[in-house]
């Protein structure tokens, strides 16, 4: 493998912004050091007015495959998240068939190995009627991310709402346990109530079928849950003010058993968007009043909300459109979380050391993931160098969603994405992809 040595590049890093030269040898990062030398046989990147940040980790995305390929491919999805310098990521159980057996889950590890361009790993998902098979990934709490629990209904057999089995889960699962949150008793109350007094839906009537209350109420369950038997819960998607009051920032990220992600939609968007984006930004939690999105924000900052993430979730645009019904929840967004945090960069809203934090540290603190996350001696060189200088608009021809648009179309960035590495391999430069290369699965060190 070839070796790059980055000179005069601003590193974000644990913490810190300093000015280091950074080498990497074959996979890994071998040396960062104020002056690096090295005589042939190493190609030179300058960094002078360029940043360095640890490859972004999105705990959370729908690639579609298999079952639903139309949609997008576990191939096309993560060309798109390392043009967006998403270097590894975790994938959901709601493809079809369904991931409830060991046997369907290593299918997606397959397929994976075979075609992604980013590393991986996939979350084992539940049902009311597979407790046992779930207990069973007990013996892969090291190379298994983590157990899906759908407490609101998905894609197939995947809404768990039996008691008996959340109890079997919590109480026996030795993985992570990654919660949607939404009560779908609530839901269904909601649905019928506004049924009745409106006839006929519109966008804008989503975050009052899907409501702050069935968020809390579903969460406050999965916590109780937890705490009764010590479980290891990650509530994945915040999306509501109220939410907030049931997680604390008292205790460092590596010891809380209870840790929550909040989701880039919910920071950018509100429910006045509907109005020019309609079913476009539709999405389950949904994107609720502009209140909800400042009191994450806040959350984010204070670290009550641990990581962020981007629910990745693509539809073809006739799949978004009709009615209330038919219109499918769910926003294609992996290319562009990092570049939607540089631009709240610039608007003095996020540091970029808090950037790093809680889109790479946070994510591999929280999930325990081998030597990745950080720009560390030693660990795995997924890096992505970012310019700050360079603005990037959003167009269907530079995105690269097999489903073929984003809710992001036309906004422009101020930063660009000029490199991306994963294992030590070059996948993305200068506006172009190498497919040369394949991710790794994700180690966890539990």
């Amino acid at each position: 493998m070839q070796k790059y040595l980055f000179k005069n590049i601003q590193v974000v890093n644990d913490g810190k912004i300093t000015n280091k030269d950074v080498l990497i040898n074959g996979e890994r990062i071998e040396r960062i050091d104020n002056t690096i030398d090295v005589k042939g046989g190493c190609i030179e990147i300058n960094g002078e007015g360029k940043h360095l940040f640890p490859g972004v980790i999105d705990d959370q995305v729908h690639f579609r495959e298999p079952g639903l390929t139309h949609k997008a491919t576990i191939n096309s999805e993560s060309r798109a998240a390392v043009a967006g310098g998403v270097t590894s990521f975790m994938e959901m159980p709601n493809t079809i068939p369904n991931a409830l057996t060991g046997e369907l889950l290593e299918d997606k590890y397959n397929i994976a190995k075979n075609t992604s361009l980013a590393n991986y790993s996939f979350f084992m998902g539940t049902s009311n009627t597979n407790a046992e098979e779930v207990l069973k990934m007990n013996a892969h709490k090291n190379d298994v991310c983590g157990v899906k629990i759908f407490m609101g209904a998905s894609t197939g057999n995947m809404l768990v709402d039996s008691h008996t089995s959340l109890d079997k889960i919590f109480s026996g699962s030795e993985l992570l346990i990654a919660t949607h949150c939404e009560d779908e008793r609530i839901i269904k109350i909601n649905y019928e109530a506004l049924k009745q007094k409106v006839g006929v839906f519109n966008a804008n009537h989503h975050p009052i079928i899907r409501n702050d209350e069935a968020c809390y109420e579903s969460s406050l369950m999965a916590i109780q849950f937890a705490k009764k038997y010590n479980s290891r819960l990650h509530i994945l998607h915040i999306s509501t003010e109220k939410e907030i009051q049931l997680f604390g920032n008292m205790l460092p990220l590596k010891d809380k058993r209870i840790t929550a992600e909040v989701c880039i939609h919910h920071l950018h968007f509100t429910a006045d968007d509907y109005d020019t984006l309609g079913y476009k930004i539709k999405c389950n939690p949904a994107i609720k009043a502009p209140h909800n999105k400042e009191a994450l924000w806040k959350a984010l900052l204070d670290d009550r909300l641990d990581v962020i993430a981007t629910d990745h979730a693509p539809h073809l645009l006739t799949e978004k459109e009709g009615s209330y019904e038919h219109a499918h929840a769910g926003l294609p967004l992996v290319q562009h979380p990092l570049l939607l945090m540089l631009h709240y960069y610039q608007q003095g809203k996020i540091s970029l050391e808090k950037i790093a934090q809680k889109m790479s540290h946070a994510v591999a603190d929280c999930f325990a993931i081998e030597n990745r996350g950080f720009i560390n001696e030693g660990y795995y060189a997924d890096l992505v160098v970012v310019d700050t200088t360079k603005p990037h608009k959003v167009t269907k021809e530079n995105a690269f969603y097999k489903c073929g648009w984003s809710p992001l179309e036309n906004f422009t960035f101020s930063a660009s994405i000029d490199k991306t590495f994963v294992n030590g391999n070059l996948v993305w430069a200068n506006g172009k992809l190498n497919e040369e290369s394949r991710g790794q699965r994700l180690l966890f060190n539990r």
